[in-house]
């Protein structure tokens, strides 16, 4: 069993040295070649599936560090916004580490799986009204109270957990890939990517960053977020990169996300399949990994709407064969 994420890269991170390590495991994720994916987008396709950390998706990196840093600081609580991955790995890293969480969702914007986690761990779910951004500000301003350590990606030990994906990539494969291409939501993790292969010195991949056109009503919840706290800073990333900001539709976004499930076995949230969309729009070629970053059963109301239903028939083999097709 592989250490826990802060402990094999402790001499990479900025943690006080009586920090302790809350940890559930996270990070070592699998990096999953994809032959059906390379053949269909003429490249070289690994996917990063950081839908097998601890709560499911790659908000774990981060809240390790995050939420070890706190107690180091005396938190005595923390408290976050979030349209829902976020939520589920406060709770999760909070209950492990003993501390009351509270967590600030938009009404109605959240999607059920990752509700279900938070309230099963004990976080108290206070639902805003009001939009991601305005729910942010509410949890700045608590924080800024001093009542409770704030752990979305505005604090930067959320950051330098999850650019550890990008040694974690590069020790896989030998080398930073030519493309990483990821889902672009507030741009936290994209900025975390970007500081991790640029901490590795081996060179920055040209970056591929999928968000949805319409991202006030998209159908990928988890990067349903109209205004981006890091987008400045993100798409100067991107930019230097030489890569690009990918504006999808939901209809690319699910057609790459049926393509992750039926061609290569990886059940992941309609969000996690932005950057793969991104790469089915820009054809870039090369070596590209893609940061799968949430399980599918985060969100399992979008499978009703983008998959047929079980079709009944009679416990009879020839009724089933004809059913079967």
């Amino acid at each position: 069993m592989a250490a826990p994420l802060v402990e094999r890269y402790r001499d990479r991170l900025p943690l006080a040295p009586e920090a302790p390590v809350v940890s559930l495991g996270e990070g070592s994720t699998p990096l999953l070649p994809a032959p059906r994916l390379s053949e269909q987008l003429g490249a070289e396709i690994w996917l990063k599936w950081e839908g097998a950390n601890p709560t499911g998706s790659f908000k774990d990196r981060g809240m390790t560090v995050a939420v070890s840093q706190a107690i180091a600081e005396g938190a005595r609580a923390v408290v976050c916004a979030s349209t829902g991955n976020t939520a589920a790995s406060t709770a999760a890293y909070a209950a492990r580490a003993g501390l009351p969480a509270v967590i600030l969702l938009p009404a109605g914007a959240v999607a059920a799986g990752k509700l279900a986690q938070a309230r099963a761990l004990g976080a108290r779910l206070l639902e805003v009204r009001g939009s991601f951004g305005q729910a942010l500000e509410a949890a700045l301003e608590l924080a800024e109270s001093g009542s409770h350590a704030l752990v979305n990606s505005l604090n930067p030990f959320r950051r330098e957990g999850q650019k550890t994906v990008a040694f974690e990539i590069a020790e896989e494969l030998g080398a930073p890939p030519d493309v990483l291409a990821l889902p672009y939501g507030g741009g936290g993790n994209t900025r975390a990517v970007c500081q991790g292969f640029d901490e590795l010195g081996a060179g920055l991949p040209r970056i591929l960053a999928g968000e949805a056109a319409d991202r006030g009503k998209t159908l990928a919840t988890a990067i349903r977020i109209v205004s981006p706290v890091h987008r400045a800073e993100a798409e100067a990333d991107v930019q230097r990169s030489g890569g690009a900001v990918v504006s999808l539709s939901d209809e690319e976004i699910v057609a790459a996300w049926t393509d992750l499930t039926r061609l290569e076995g990886v059940f992941c949230e309609p969000s996690s399949a932005a950057g793969l969309a991104a790469v089915a729009r820009e054809r870039p070629g090369g070596r590209v990994v893609c940061l799968v970053t949430g399980h599918g059963l985060k969100d399992p109301d979008a499978v009703d709407r983008v998959a047929p239903p079980p079709i009944e028939v009679d416990p009879d083999p020839d009724a089933i064969a004809e059913a079967a097709g």
